[in-house]
């Protein structure tokens, strides 16, 4: 409510009543949520769609073969799904950092844009063939991602269409509506043009849309990687005679607070994450552990103004990865 009220204008008051709520949202049918209701804001919706579970998957090499590195089957709220799925693709692909010169913060890139990534998993949740059995599928790959949806096309758009201005036909507009008003869509079929175009301004290859018994998103990664300012998921972890191993993740929290204090919500913000709680248990939580973070207000670490800042063990792991990056 409150996001759809700064987002969009939403004419609900927040504290309005549940019903009063579903009722304009039309998610209301004789007195009962309908299913989109249940998908949008149940506490557990896998109850009563266990289908609409989204699962994820990370390869080393460019085919799907056992073992799988990493593995996650995500349960939630639509947003939820979308966040999480989003969150575990960004916590996998390689991450450019540049240098300081331009403001205290060192720019981060990600070799695959995040605005790309989002609207092909919002899209694959949002217009997805809820009465499949099948889920959709994140799979990323040594060369490309590829995100799989349960679902077609309309009868009225063709693959064609898809690289053109044509208009938004949502395969679930009850699913779609409460999306749009928190942004995660915009409702003028704009979003696979928008894909294509920050494809190109990334340097990366127009996306490739297709229909076997799913309907397939496939996103290529750069051909070529630049050898000094990437932070690689697979390569091995920092090992170093004073540290213990340290996860990418975590790699990414060091580097974050390079340039002094921060607070969770900036450093949130700026490893590109949207679901809290991977950010917590992924990110804050494992540095903790491993103590290369620490907090301000140790005393009071619910605290609003709890920032955090790298130990003296954390520097001496960012001193590491800067001469393993090799920056000067």
């Amino acid at each position: 409510m409150r996001r759809a009220r700064k987002a969009r204008n939403f004419p609900l008051p927040v504290e309005a009543e549940t019903a009063e709520v579903l009722t304009h949202l039309n998610l209301f049918d004789d007195g009962r949520p309908t299913n989109a209701a249940i998908l949008l804001f149940a506490k557990h919706p896998q109850r009563f769609c266990l289908p609409s579970e989204v699962k994820c998957a990370h390869f080393h090499g460019t085919e799907v073969a056992k073992p799988i590195p990493s593995y996650q089957v995500y349960k939630g709220t639509a947003f939820e799904l979308i966040d999480q799925a989003i969150d575990f693709v960004m916590s996998k692909i390689n991450v450019s950092v540049g240098t300081r010169e331009l403001g205290p913060q060192a720019p981060v890139t990600y070799e695959i844009p995040r605005d790309v990534v989002a609207e092909a998993i919002v899209n694959a949740v949002a217009h997805r063939d809820y009465n499949s059995n099948g889920s959709v599928q994140v799979m990323l790959f040594s060369d490309r991602l590829e995100v799989w949806n349960p679902g077609t096309l309309p009868k009225a758009l063709t693959l064609a269409d898809l690289r053109r201005a044509h208009s938004s036909i949502p395969g679930n507009p009850l699913l779609a509506e409460p999306l749009y008003l928190t942004k995660y869509i915009e409702r003028m079929g704009t979003g696979t043009r928008d894909m294509i175009k920050k494809c190109l301004a990334a340097g990366l290859p127009e996306p490739e849309f297709s229909l076997t018994d799913s309907f397939v998103t496939t996103i290529k990664k750069p051909v070529a990687q630049a050898t000094t300012a990437v932070i690689d998921p697979v390569i091995d972890p920092v090992t170093d005679p004073v540290t213990d191993p340290v996860t990418d993740p975590v790699h990414r929290v060091v580097f974050a607070l390079a340039g002094g204090e921060m607070a969770p919500s900036a450093m949130w913000e700026n490893l590109g994450l949207k679901h809290r709680p991977t950010f917590r248990e992924n990110y804050l939580r494992p540095a903790l552990a491993l103590e290369l973070i620490e907090p301000t207000i140790p005393e009071k670490p619910t605290s609003r103004l709890q920032k955090y800042r790298l130990t003296e063990k954390g520097r001496a792991v960012l001193e590491q990865l800067k001469t393993q990056r090799g920056d000067p």
